[in-house]
């Protein structure tokens, strides 16, 4: 051998070193598996935990259907109601005219009598009316379309209803349009 031979050598196992260098070394079975198994383990805890996601959602969404059917059960007469009232009003008007004539006292009473028995009917099903007189102003429940000054009385009471006001269950349907008391110090004053 010559020195020519013995850098080619050094020169091809150098080569060979560097390529082997540069190949990724091969893993071992036992390392493969463990890597996949690690991998499908952590793809199963993604899929579990959109599924219980979706199953939660679902939960959510069949609780929110059931509760609008109940409160679609529990007002479902409220559109009939709310056509009703302003002829309930006209019908309480028309039994409480005071008349002379006795034939027509006669079918006025028997107009209050069918007027009590409508509503009874419909306060048995949620109606009520709203309490106005006497109590004190409440925006909620009542719709002031005039004030008066009355210093005897107390501020901020209503003293008379011009239209009545109705409720379904707890929903207003009606507010009652009232007269209230408001006064100030200032107003006997010309301020």
């Amino acid at each position: 051998m010559n020195d020519k031979e013995v850098i080619k050598d050094d020169e091809t196992q150098e080569e060979v070193v560097q390529e082997e260098k540069k190949k990724p070394k091969k893993k071992s079975e036992k390392q493969k598996m463990l890597e996949e198994i690690d991998e499908l383990k952590l793809e199963n805890f993604r899929l579990s935990e959109k599924a219980l996601r979706a199953i939660a959602d679902a939960e959510n969404y069949k609780k929110r259907i059931q509760h609008e059917r109940e409160i679609e059960k529990k007002y479902s007469n409220q559109y009939l109601i709310e056509e009703l009232i302003p002829m309930l009003d006209q019908f309480r008007i028309v039994v409480n005219t005071e008349v002379e004539n006795e034939a027509l006292k006669n079918y006025l009473i028997g107009f209050k009598m069918i007027n009590d028995s409508l509503f009874n009917i419909l306060e048995a099903d949620g109606l009520k009316v709203i309490d106005a007189v006497g109590k004190k102003f409440d925006p909620k429940y009542h719709f002031a379309t005039e004030t008066i000054k009355d210093e005897s009385m107390e501020k901020g009471i209503i003293i008379s209803q011009t239209q009545s006001g109705y409720m379904y269950k707890d929903r207003i349907i009606r507010p009652a349009m009232v007269v209230v008391n408001e006064w100030s110090d200032e107003n006997g004053n010309n301020k």
